[in-house]
């Protein structure tokens, strides 16, 4: 399995496991929590949550799915701005672990840059870690300018995770390439993009024409998926909220896209050529 490498030597796979929206439906529960557990079995190590996530219930989803192989998962949870503040990082971080049923967090994220000074947010997860509540941290949807704050105040953030896939490519024009060569890893979210319209695009179609996986033919989801992992210092983290999505998703990994086929997808979703706003979701 293809892996990426964290600044602090870490070595986790380069595909893991979305829980945005997972945990609000009672119906869908024990599906969600086996999906997991399929996923963590199959090697996806890397789990991303968040406390804004339904409030605390994906956390407790999560929670739940690996509460008898806690040591083998990469635990990402993420605080909101809003919660930014120095004693606020502390509560936040000790009501996920509450959530998660768990010590410690392998990663623990900023969501977005908010009003409290970035200096104090750091001095926050530098004391979490001092603890061990906290193995790491980093940051979500960080541009060019906020990570070079970032980086002027510390060297030890090691993701920045941010929206990345066919349809939001404005990151290449220059933070994939300034967080690559800063030894931060970028953590792709949403790479299948949102609501199903890019996985109807006939160039991803046409493109999953021509690969076979070990499940049969490709599907366009398994293209969108390969194309973000293409590039290296990127670590995908597809949404895992059946066993069919998260198999789909490891096939992804036998797939190994051609000039022709990046040639097509770039003719239907082109790099930009000039700065663009960060997206984010």
């Amino acid at each position: 399995m293809k892996t990426v490498t964290l600044r602090n030597g870490v070595t986790v796979p380069a595909l893991g496991m979305g829980t945005w929206n997972i945990g609000d439906s009672a119906s869908r529960r024990s599906s969600e929590i086996e999906s997991l557990r399929k996923g963590l079995e199959a090697g996806l190590r890397v789990i991303d949550t968040a406390e804004m996530y339904g409030n605390g219930r994906s956390e407790d989803l999560v929670g739940e799915a690996i509460a008898d192989v806690r040591e083998e998962v990469y635990l990402v949870s993420k605080v909101v701005p809003s919660n930014a503040s120095y004693d606020g990082v502390h509560k936040a971080c000790r009501r996920s672990l509450k959530h998660l049923d768990t010590d410690w967090l392998d990663l623990y994220l900023l969501h977005w840059h908010g009003g409290t000074q970035l200096e104090e947010t750091i001095r926050a997860f530098e004391d979490l870690k001092d603890e061990g509540l906290i193995r790491g941290w980093g940051v979500s949807n960080f541009d060019v300018d906020d990570m070079e704050e970032i980086e002027s105040l510390s060297e030890n953030c090691l993701v920045n995770q941010v929206l990345y896939n066919l349809e939001h490519r404005g990151t290449e024009f220059d933070l994939l390439d300034h967080d690559l060569k800063s030894g931060t890893v970028t953590m792709a979210y949403s790479p299948l993009g949102q609501g199903g319209e890019l996985l109807e695009h006939p160039a991803l179609k046409e493109v999953a024409s021509r690969h076979e996986t070990s499940l049969g033919p490709a599907d366009p989801a398994q293209i969108a998926l390969a194309w973000v992992l293409r590039r290296p210092n990127v670590l995908a983290i597809p949404k895992a909220a059946s066993e069919t999505h998260v198999a789909g998703n490891l096939a992804s990994l036998e797939i190994s896209l051609t000039d022709a086929d990046l040639k097509t997808l770039d003719g239907a979703f082109p790099s930009p050529k000039r700065k663009l706003s960060l997206a984010m979701i």
